[in-house]
């Protein structure tokens, strides 16, 4: 299973840095849920001090993603 690309967004302050944490398996479960809806999987789930890496194997889901994150940041 290959990765389409890593998306690394700064989701939760820096203290948070364990895949146990609530709020981070809670976010997991959803990417989880996308994936399944797109019949495809979640390859990659990393957390490091509040950011979290993840990546799908899909080149569609990632690039919507991007998309969404992109035009976010646009307020």
């Amino acid at each position: 299973m290959e990765s389409a690309g890593f998306i690394e967004v700064e989701m939760f302050s820096e203290d948070v840095n364990s895949l146990d944490h609530p709020d981070v398996k809670s976010f997991k479960r959803v990417l989880l849920e996308v994936a399944e809806e797109y019949d495809c999987f979640l390859v990659t789930f990393e957390i490091n001090h509040g950011t979290v890496t993840f990546s799908f194997d899909s080149d569609e889901l990632t690039a919507e993603i991007l998309t969404i994150l992109k035009n976010g940041n646009r307020g």
